[in-house]
């Protein structure tokens, strides 16, 4: 490791209803209960180091209702319509409303998407993720075969025995309420993430940061940032099954709404090197988002009623205690409904001597709780210390990264650059 020093940020600054109930206490509970139990264009310059970090601004334009002032509609045959003046602006970030459809890129196709997707574009467009199209959206998940992992295995653990995962209580936003889903479109159609609310120590009390992995914002060294990025907290609240969700209120699905990402950022180690299987961007396999909701004024943290402070220690998984992992998986047996947790005492798992070990932790967790927060009690308090990155085939165990000096740089800068808006 090279010594610790304030890593280069690159910033590109484009412009810039719910009830708030009892919450949080469920993941202490879950966890002390079982002994702590589961770049932009133009003058922009990359930092040159793999855990300093890139920082992209949404263009939040369209953010206004039905096609009126500021906002984009639905016009009717299924498309997004866009106000004449807020596409001026979008055109000045190099997009071209005319190739937007359904809130995506017309064309995904590759060559042009790598171009295109340079820049973090997240205009809220409001309707867009109905429950029908959330239900569509599959897993983003990083898997792993045995060689992807044998060049570390001087300094990795034996695997873990796999720990079943278990379904949280409900309603989750008494047992979970900073857990949720993150939506977002890529060049292979809807995906999913999980995502955790984080505190914000500039704005305590008032937070509007999330926590997930970079393979959920960025594809990494093959491509660019994904649009139409949303977290949904506390997503399918009751845990309804899907015939049940067909005639659910709205507020079911999501009872604190949908907010939007207006800020991204992750680290330069996963742009640069991470890959379909994880890659060796897979230790710095981070991402903080702000977001906004796309109704209301209140902060997220306001809204749900609950955050969690993020540990930067980066303790060692001998010393780390038992972690706890949340999220909602997506893949088979799987279907992204419903939120399931895992916990077991870490071990380490190295991709390679040259980059730093992750935690590793038996779990039957599949693709789509990629991003979720690992969590674990510290006096007494429930703090998130990494988040689920990659998986075997066999869905047997998860890694995530350990979260150093350069993760807390990362969020350091969202809160103090972008933290108030």
């Amino acid at each position: 490791m090279r010594p610790i020093r304030t890593p280069a940020i690159t910033q590109r600054r484009q412009r810039r209803r719910r009830r708030t109930v009892l919450a949080g206490t469920g993941l202490v509970a879950a966890l002390a209960l079982t002994a702590t139990a589961c770049n932009g264009s133009g003058e922009d310059e990359a930092a040159d180091r793999p855990g300093a970090t890139t920082s992209q601004a949404a263009d939040s334009a369209a953010d206004g209702a039905n096609g009126g002032g500021d906002g984009g509609g639905d016009g009717g045959d299924g498309k997004i319509t866009i106000p004449t003046d807020i596409a001026d602006r979008l055109k000045k970030h190099g997009i071209d409303v005319d190739n937007w459809k359904n809130g995506g890129w017309k064309n995904w196709d590759r060559d042009q998407w790598l171009s295109e997707a340079k820049d973090f574009v997240n205009p809220v467009i409001e309707g867009l993720w109905k429950p029908e199209r959330m239900r569509t959206a599959k897993e983003a998940d990083k898997t792993l075969t045995t060689k992807d992992t044998s060049a570390g295995q001087g300094v990795s653990d034996p695997a873990p025995a796999p720990v079943q995962a278990s379904p949280e209580k409900t309603p989750y936003h008494k047992n979970a309420a900073p857990v949720g889903k993150i939506f977002f479109d890529s060049p292979e159609g809807s995906m999913v993430c999980s995502g955790t609310v984080i505190k914000d120590v500039n704005h305590p009390g008032k937070s509007n940061l999330v926590w997930t992995a970079g393979h959920c914002v960025h594809a990494g060294q093959n491509g660019g940032w994904y649009r139409n990025i949303v977290f949904v907290p506390a997503f399918n609240d009751l845990g309804k099954s899907e015939a049940q969700l067909n005639n659910a209120d709205p507020v079911e699905i999501a009872p604190y709404g949908n907010w939007w990402a207006d800020w991204a950022s992750t680290s330069n180690g996963w742009i640069e090197g991470g890959s379909q299987t994880g890659g060796a961007g897979a230790a710095y396999d981070y991402a903080v988002l702000h977001v906004k909701p796309e109704h209301g004024s209140k902060s997220l943290e306001e809204t749900v009623g609950a955050a969690l402070d993020v540990d930067f220690s980066a303790p060692a998984a001998a010393d780390a205690g038992k972690m706890g992992a949340w999220g909602y998986p997506a893949a088979a047996p799987y279907n992204g409904l419903k939120m399931f947790k895992c916990v077991d005492q870490p071990g380490r798992v190295s991709l390679s001597p040259s980059l730093p070990t992750m935690y590793r932790i038996g779990c039957t967790m599949t693709g789509g709780s990629s991003g979720g927060g690992w969590f674990r009690v510290v006096d007494g308090e429930t703090q998130l210390v990494s988040n689920t990155s990659i998986g075997p085939a066999d869905h047997s165990w998860l890694a995530g990264p350990q979260l150093g000096a350069d993760a807390r740089a990362l969020y350091e800068n969202m809160s103090e650059a972008y933290g108030g808006r």
